[in-house]
């Protein structure tokens, strides 16, 4: 690839930027409609949970799988054919007849946006070759991951309190358009010098561990955890990702390269992500159920009640990014571990009349703790690979992230649906105190891991793979 200017890769940066926001916005921005959803297509709790969950699980289990082809075939084209897919479900979404077709539909905008996510970190880690220019790219590619999920639920309110839950849909479509055509005309086309061979067995076992796993804990409420089926499906995952493990250890080149996670720093990076994202997934699906059904309030109320915790995100993920430049992982990560903690722990003291000065506080404190932890897992999953793999590298941080959001929606989901009999609104505070305990228990993996993986030992561990690993 001939080397570009400067406004050339800022702006191939701004376009690879836009797609993120598209499919990280995606993955927040349905949560204030779910009410209206149930009221239209007759959902229960555990049907809200996979409008959500069929979105984030598939895009989790393909996005290593869209890395490593579109190192290999190409990455603008991929790019393309991914974006091109995502508006395609985002249409038919907005036209779903019934809760199953919603949930369909919701899975063909998966398979785009794990087609977009890791390329769009490729394209970006190939464009800029200078490592101190590359770094403040990545930072920013950091900062919109938080600011557009954050956001998502103020957007949606604004959408579905003007236009119904079928405009959070509508609007992907000519922003998509617009991305696919600025693709086309600014964005070059790259490929690896040497991509991973397709991994069909992998492949596989990744999709069923994590597609087994979610289907037990989202359903098992509702069916019984001793049941023959959901025993089964727990038994699935068990196997799936013991049989994963193997595999992967033993072909020349796995979908997973295991060995990176000898390193102290990156596989701590995986598991940080995963524990903050299941603390995003579930507090944003914990305060649309509390916000619109307990207390009453508009999606559009709903959605700027969220603000604060939007408005916190998009000042601190910049700050994180130069943090990390300067200082290192830890004292970010540190930040985000006890805001995680501190503000669970305040939403367990909700009621229905809970004031607006204590929801405000802790949505603060909860929008500066997820602003602070994207950059130290984008850097550090970026930075423990070499750049021809940056689609998978960039595929394992973002597989962790919707892995995570995946869970924390389930889990808290399951809590809920376990706790609640009659309507929604009866029991819920209740119900969501176990839930708002779960939050905050992820949130003291996140700060145990800041202390445990960014000291000496932890370098040591990362010297000794191939690749450097950032702190």
């Amino acid at each position: 690839m001939a080397e570009l200017t400067r406004r050339h890769r800022y702006l191939v940066l701004g376009i690879c930027c836009l797609s993120l926001f598209l499919v990280s916005t995606d993955n927040t921005i349905v949560n204030v409609a779910l009410p209206s959803m149930r009221a239209d297509l007759n959902a229960s709790v555990s049907g809200l949970q996979w409008i959500i969950d069929a979105y984030t699980l598939v895009v989790a289990s393909l996005l290593m799988l869209g890395g490593s082809m579109a190192d290999k075939y190409g990455r603008k084209r991929f790019f393309l054919i991914g974006t091109g897919t995502f508006v395609l479900g985002s249409l038919l979404c907005s036209v779903a007849p019934s809760l199953g077709w919603l949930v369909a539909f919701r899975m063909l905008q998966a398979v785009g946006g794990s087609m977009m996510n890791p390329v769009a970190m490729s394209i970006i880690t190939n464009t800029f070759t200078d490592p101190k220019e590359r770094a403040g790219a990545i930072g920013m590619w950091g900062a919109v991951v938080g600011i557009s999920m954050s956001a998502g639920p103020a957007l949606g309110g604004v959408l579905v309190t003007g236009a119904g839950w079928q405009s959070i849909f509508w609007i992907n479509v000519p922003v998509g358009i617009f991305a696919l055509a600025m693709t086309l005309k600014f964005v070059p086309e790259s490929k690896a010098e040497h991509a991973r061979k397709f991994d069909p067995v992998g492949q596989f076992l990744i999709f069923a561990f994590l597609a087994s796993l979610v289907f037990t804990i989202i359903e098992g409420p509702a069916k019984g955890w001793g049941s023959p089926l959901i025993v089964l499906t727990g038994a699935v995952a068990v196997g799936s990702l013991v049989g994963l493990l193997v595999v992967e250890s033993r072909i020349e080149e796995p979908l997973i390269q295991l060995k990176f996670f000898r390193s102290a720093p990156f596989s701590g990076a995986t598991v940080i992500a995963v524990c903050a994202f299941a603390s995003l997934g579930g507090f944003l699906f914990l305060n649309t159920l509390y916000l619109q059904d307990v207390r009453g309030y508009s999606p559009l109320h709903a959605g700027l009640y969220t603000l604060p915790m939007a408005l916190m995100t998009l000042i601190f993920a910049p700050i994180s990014g130069r943090i990390v430049g300067t200082m290192g992982a830890r004292v970010p990560l540190l930040v985000a571990g006890i805001g995680f903690v501190t503000s669970a722990l305040m939403l367990t003291r909700l009621t229905p009349t809970t004031s607006f000065a204590w929801l405000a506080v802790a949505y603060v404190i909860f929008g500066i703790s997820f602003g602070m932890v994207n950059a130290p897992i984008t850097n550090t999953a970026v930075s423990g690979m070499p750049r021809s793999q940056a689609g998978v590298a960039s595929a394992i941080a973002s597989t962790s992230r919707q892995v995570g959001q995946s869970l924390g929606v389930a889990v808290v989901g399951a809590i809920v649906t376990a706790g609640i009999v009659g309507e929604i609104s009866d029991g819920f505070t209740a119900a969501a105190v176990p839930a708002w305990f779960v939050i905050a228990g992820a949130g003291v993996v996140v700060t145990v891991l800041a202390v445990v993986t960014t000291g000496r030992w932890a370098r040591a561990t990362a010297d000794r793979i191939d690749q450097p690993v950032l702190v």
